[in-house]
């Protein structure tokens, strides 16, 4: 007998108990990027505030008990009566999900809140909130526990400041591990300080004692210069473009290198619209059509440059201001709107032929280096053709060191990149055949961050990987083709081994960046030493471990120390690296792109000087140096 079915069974999750009860569907998740995105709430209200003009500073500060305050010196939140929820506008914007004033085109003419879910989020997932509100002359107070009201608003002072100020603390029964990152925090608030300008942001951590401010008068264009603060310059100061059209703010800036890299970021309403959309595609067409008119009018070459080309060695801020912006895509990031493309297709491309025909001497520089650009394309397609042409003549188009597995489901399949032949040799033994392939690696890889494509197609090594995973790379890159889904660097634990996985994952951020940000890249974490106790035996990962270890066992103890992949036998391999089920493995994510570009520049650049300066500044954080 089936069981009954009726009303009864029907659930109704009333004010923010589904918020609580579904987080995953309102933030993403309950660990390091759902904390920080109720955070985000709470500052985008301030943000938004001063994209209408009424803000200027906003304070972020991170107290000792793991609660959070952010204050702006914006309009406040209205106080009054709501006119069909009958309480008060603040504890309607705090307690009823997409309630607020975003959704009207008076209160603000564009914001970056429409995205996101809003600050009664943040309320529901809070062991507490607490909201204060500037306004009128008065200062208004109101308390709420896991997203209930507890106390009513009511005034506490008088005050001749506007502004609101939201106190709240993540909820343990969410959270699992409540601590803000100073670092994540910090690199979001310059982005913000940077795409508004004038816009003063404080952030205070109380746990460290650590303060900084950010405060930029030239925008974005001193975004662009941030960004090429560890490289060449080609054009001094960068390009400037700005013009509102239909309602629609374009704002570019556009600075050129002497890398072989293109640094392209774009936003609207302060949002990273990291998957890109119609904004860039206007972007990028103009640009491509204003350097090809250029030299068509002034006959400098014969040659027209791909898009490609003409983005070598760039580094650009695309932001807008949009009044109703559509996102699609996987992560809601890419703008969909079909009007921006041209709109921002006719501002650029106008700007840029007017800056050409007036600075004659930057613009040959930035075509001389699209020329080079293009003729290096060319002979990375005839390196691409003889590489190919090779593998067909060949028994397969595998490369010949790679070890494959049986599985032909690319999702179960891994793909080792092991150091060494030695090393390779015991990791074959080791192995799984049915689903783990090994590609042994010879010494250091080219370091990719100075190399053209061309380059990168006479390197063996490189083309051994790239072969290997299936994709192909460049323009011809197809993530559908790609033959194993975790892809595992396995390098020996000691110096040479992290400079050798610092290039392997410079070359899969460059030119395999969908990998990394899919989490198809992992770093295998072999032990330094065995820990050898009567009949029992223990790894440890490095020196700090073995010291817990030795304290806690005494002193009987054997300690074996692998100077290498190559001193551990097929088990010992097997246990620590190869098995799924013991074995721990670092996924390697792009929390913050800006940064991760500004790292590799640093530690991979031409330039020696920066890289200089990062290892004085942090040399006195290193716990274990293996010299």
């Amino acid at each position: 007998m089936p069981e009954e079915y009726t009303a009864k069974q029907i659930t109704v999750l009333k004010d923010l108990e589904a918020v609580r009860k579904r987080f995953s569907m309102y933030i993403g998740d309950n660990g390091v990027h759902g904390l920080h995105h109720i955070l985000w709430e709470a500052v985008d209200n301030g943000v938004d505030e001063a994209l209408g003009g009424h803000c200027n500073h906003i304070i972020v500060k991170i107290s000792k008990d793991g609660s959070v305050n952010v204050e702006d010196n914006g309009r406040g939140i209205p106080v009054d009566i709501h006119p069909e929820e009958k309480r008060s506008a603040v504890e309607v914007v705090m307690t009823v999900l997409h309630a607020g004033g975003k959704f009207d085109k008076e209160a603000y003419k564009v914001s970056g809140g429409l995205h996101g879910v809003g600050i009664s989020v943040t309320n529901a997932l809070s062991e507490w909130l607490e909201v204060k509100v500037k306004r009128n002359g008065k200062i208004y107070f109101q308390r709420y526990e896991r997203g209930r009201v507890v106390s009513e608003l009511k005034e506490i002072g008088f005050t001749n400041e506007t502004g609101t100020i939201v106190a709240f603390k993540p909820d343990n029964q969410i959270f699992p591990e409540i601590n803000f990152d100073f670092n994540i925090i910090s690199n979001r608030l310059q982005e913000l300080a940077f795409l508004n300008k004038g816009l003063l942001i404080e952030l205070i951590d109380e746990r460290g004692d650590q303060k900084i401010q950010f405060k930029y008068d030239g925008g974005i264009t001193e975004f662009v210069k941030h960004l090429n603060k560890n490289k060449k310059i080609l054009n001094e100061k960068p390009i400037y473009i700005t013009k509102e059209k239909n309602k629609t703010v374009v704002e570019v800036a556009l600075q050129y290198n002497d890398s072989f890299q293109e640094t392209v970021y774009s936003f609207v309403n302060n949002i990273n619209t990291h998957e890109g959309g119609t904004h860039l595609i206007g972007f990028s067409t103009a640009l491509t059509r204003a350097i090809n008119d250029y030299i068509r009018k002034s006959k400098i070459s014969s040659i027209k440059l791909s898009g490609e080309d003409t983005r070598e060695g760039l580094t650009a801020i695309i932001s807008l201001k949009v009044p109703e912006p559509q996102f699609e895509g996987q992560t809601k990031t890419k703008l969909g709107n079909s009007e921006v493309k041209g709109i921002v297709d006719s501002v650029v491309y106008d700007n840029l032929v007017n800056y050409f025909e007036e600075n004659p001497s930057v613009a040959k520089q930035i075509i001389g280096k699209a020329v080079l650009a293009a003729e290096a394309r060319e002979a990375a397609r005839k390196a691409r053709e003889l590489t190919r042409r090779k593998s067909v003549l060949e028994s397969g188009s595998l490369p010949g060191k790679l070890t494959d597995c049986s599985e032909k489901d690319p999702v179960k399949c891994e793909l080792f990149l092991v150091e060494g032949d030695s090393a390779a040799g015991t990791g074959i033994s080791a192995r799984d055949r049915r689903f783990q392939a090994i590609l042994p690696l010879k010494g250091k890889i080219l370091n990719v961050e100075k190399a053209r494509l061309e380059k990168i197609f006479k390197s063996q090594e490189i083309l051994n990987i790239i072969t290997a995973l299936g994709t192909g790379v460049g323009d011809e890159f197809d993530i559908n083709k790609l033959r194993y889904h975790k892809i595992i660097v396995l390098v020996d634990a000691d110096f040479d081994g992290n400079h050798i996985s610092c290039l392997i994952l410079t070359f899969f951020y460059r030119h395999f960046k969908q990998l990394v940000e899919r989490g198809c890249v992992y770093i295998a974490q072999p032990p330094l030493f065995k820990v050898i106790k009567g009949k029992t035996y223990y790894y440890a990962k490095d020196e700090n471990v073995l010291k817990n270890l030795i304290k806690e066992f005494g002193e009987n103890v054997v300690v074996q120390r692998f100077k290498g992949l190559g001193e551990m036998d097929s088990d010992e391999l097997r246990e620590t690296v190869m098995d799924p089920e013991k074995r721990v493995l670092k996924q390697v994510n792009i929390e913050d792109t800006v940064e991760a570009d500004r790292i590799f520049s640093i530690l991979m650049g031409e330039d020696v000087e920066p890289r200089r300066e990062f290892i004085q500044t942090y040399a006195k954080q290193v716990k274990n140096l293996d010299v």
